[in-house]
């Protein structure tokens, strides 16, 4: 279940709360996304703290739209976007990855990571896994 500090973000502060149905038409809508990955804030007690920052942060950078991602759909957004540490802020550009911040950050990385992250060209989900090469050599065993 959802901490109280992460429910307050979703119900107080309007925060959308983002799952299969919702997740890429929301995230192409917006020039600017960040989204809150927390899985479960009793497993993970950092995420209570970013629920305290990300408000703050979205005050500081006004162009992020934040969202939380519903817990049923975390695991998907992990594979997608490829962090391995919760809690994670993900940041996007019209629905197309720019990079992460995870764990709870000190405030002065926050301000000097996110205006660095938020001027990379987007590019395409990192996702897990191995990239293929092709080797347009060919040979046989043995030779």
């Amino acid at each position: 279940m959802t901490s109280p500090l992460i429910r307050q973000l979703i119900e107080e502060k309007g925060y959308p709360l983002l799952n299969e149905d919702n997740f890429n038409s929301f995230i192409k809508d917006q020039e600017f996304t960040v989204l809150f990955c927390t899985e479960q804030a009793h497993r993970f007690p950092e995420s209570n703290d970013v629920a305290v920052i990300l408000p703050e942060l979205v005050k500081r950078f006004p162009e992020l739209t934040p969202a939380i991602v519903a817990p049923e759909y975390e695991k998907k957004v992990q594979g997608r976007y490829n962090f391995t540490v919760w809690p994670s802020l993900v940041f996007l550009k019209e629905g197309r990855y720019l990079g992460a911040i995870s764990k709870v950050q000190d405030w002065d990385i926050y301000l000097a990571e996110i205006p660095s992250i938020l001027a990379l060209e987007p590019r395409r989900d990192p996702g897990i896994g191995i990239p293929v090469v092709v080797n347009p050599v060919q040979s046989a065993c043995g030779q």
